[in-house]
């Protein structure tokens, strides 16, 4: 027996099993076959990457997958990374990334545990990291297994193809948990040269695999070995600091100081105090000698944030500590040399304030040395997801909760919602609703912000635009959708749920039978996650 967490039992399941003696003698036998073959190709002393994508290709002959993939721990640096795959384009693979817990992936490797997910569109736990898969036109279900080297998760192996019931999916399950035994050697010689290939990791603190995200982790790992000055780019919110933490931590000052200054957040008499310190007496009420953010940062690291809100007085004053490297504190004489590593960051455009003579050129120059733009939230939707469950994993276990999932209306209305205060507000949001949610497990509109409540009814740019076709069918994916978050909320329980939406069983009945939708999936998705 095996111990094994479902995942989302739900929506129309298409079986692949057959159930004539004829048809089970072929399928053993295609199965003993698979595994013949694949002791062939291990023992052949082929590279231990051809090995493993020799196994690949030997299971999508046999088992007839659409996709497969190997993904591994990063010894170093703990990532989990896709290092074999088949029918995975490479830019895909670059984008199967995880980390313990994130994902289906993530949480098999987590746990130790097999999952299975019957239809991959209906689960929220399943990222879609690689975007390999078109989940809005292709019904799939996937089934993950760890490789394990003793006690040890050491990676994990994951298949997916055309929706298949429960029982063929435990029976792949099973098959699968003996081809990670088989594949064990070789996946454990991959993992131990994994990291000297010196293939680029997620910096520590983000999350997501968008297109525009690895562009800024490519440019992080390009810039943090040298002692080049950064100049950050983007709007409030989207991870600015967090980027000078990650430059600074992959450096080689990252066992000293980091020292942060928000110019924005300080009235202008006191913001060259804070910079560059004062002596006693230099103004009013400096009662004793102050060391200003440059000195504290002396042999680390200074990120000066909202830079583009210095005044012009102060701005010459740090044109010269960057050309000169030295300094004197308001109110002194003594001259004082620093090595300090510069990263400042803006939401404003600094050469239109260079063009109308509210930001010096010269200093603009000095500062934009290596150009890091964080994308706004709004134009990296695949992140959205990842990002909301990342927090709300976070705040969940901050108060001593179950995992929470987010209802398929919420999922639409956070894929949709424009974010105009980006990561920061999106942060926020799941932490508030996972305060309102008191014993529930599902997150519902409700439990969103006013704010997102109303772009959801308003229908201008909101829910309505994820739905195709004319008014019927627009009507008709509505009603689906209020459907399954009231059997999500009552936990398959029809009478709940018919009367939440003001149906009689009889009419809830029809409408389940009108869209497929079988009142035990949510039953039994709500054990597992009890």
């Amino acid at each position: 027996m095996f111990d094994t967490e479902v995942i989302s039992i739900s929506g129309p399941l298409a079986s692949l099993t057959e159930t004539t003696p004829e048809f089970a003698a072929t399928h053993a036998e295609n199965q003993l076959r698979l595994l013949y073959d694949l002791t062939q190709a291990m023992n052949a002393g082929s590279a231990v990457e051809d090995a493993l994508d020799e196994a690949l290709a030997l299971m999508a002959k046999h088992l007839h997958m659409m996709r497969g993939s190997i993904v591994l721990i990063s010894p170093q640096s703990g990532e989990i990374r896709i290092e074999s795959a088949w029918g995975l384009t490479q830019a895909e693979r670059q984008r199967g990334r995880y980390r313990p817990g994130e994902g289906v992936v993530g949480r098999v490797i987590q746990t130790g545990q097999p999952m299975y997910v019957t239809n991959v569109s209906d689960e929220p736990l399943f990222l879609n990291k690689t975007r390999s898969r078109n989940l809005k036109n292709e019904s799939i279900s996937f089934v993950c297994v760890p490789i394990r080297l003793n006690d040890r998760v050491m990676g994990a192996l994951s298949v997916d193809h055309l929706l298949a019931d429960v029982a063929t999916l435990e029976e792949e399950m099973r098959l699968l948990t003996i081809i990670a035994a088989l594949l064990r050697d070789a996946a454990l010689q991959m993992q131990l040269a994994m990291d000297e290939k010196g293939e680029m990791t997620r910096p520590r603190g983000f999350v997501g695999n968008s297109e525009k995200m690895e562009i800024v982790y490519s440019q992080i790992e390009q810039v943090a070995p040298s002692s080049t000055t950064v100049l950050l780019h983007g709007e409030s919110g989207t991870g600015k600091e967090l980027a000078a933490k990650a430059i600074h931590t992959a450096s080689a000052r990252a066992r000293k100081p980091f020292i942060s200054l928000n110019c924005a957040t300080l009235p202008e008499t006191l913001v060259e105090s804070e910079i560059f310190g004062h002596e006693r007496g230099a103004f009013t009420g400096a009662n004793a000698t102050r060391k200003g953010r440059f000195e504290l940062a002396n042999s680390g690291t200074l990120f000066l944030d909202e830079v583009g809100e210095l005044p012009l007085l102060t701005q010459a004053k740090l044109l010269r500590v960057l050309q000169e490297r030295s300094f004197e504190r308001l109110g002194g004489m003594e001259t004082i040399h620093v090595d300090v590593r510069f990263i400042t960051a803006t939401n404003r455009d600094l050469e239109k304030m260079v063009e109308e003579g509210l930001f010096r050129r010269d200093l603009y120059y000095r500062l934009n040395v290596f150009p890091i733009v964080l994308p706004p939230l709004r134009e990296r939707p695949d992140d959205i997801l990842p990002l909301a469950a990342h927090f709300l994993q976070k705040f969940a276990e901050a108060n001593g909760r179950r995992q929470i999932q987010l209802s398929e209306k919420v999922r639409v209305i956070l894929q949709e919602y424009s974010w105009p205060g980006n990561i920061r507000e999106l942060e926020n949001v799941m932490e508030r609703a996972v305060l309102l949610l008191g014993q529930e497990n599902m997150l519902f509109p409700q439990h969103l912000p006013p704010a997102l409540q109303d772009f959801s009814c308003s229908g201008g740019s909101g829910v309505k635009s994820a739905f195709d076709g004319g008014l019927p069918e627009r009507i008709e994916a509505q009603e689906r959708a209020s459907i399954v978050e009231a059997l999500e909320w009552s936990k398959g329980k029809i009478g709940k749920a018919a009367a939440r939406l003001g149906l009689t069983e009889r009419v809830m009945g029809l409408r389940l039978r009108k869209y497929a939708l079988n009142y035990k999936d949510f039953r039994n998705a709500a054990k597992n996650t009890a």
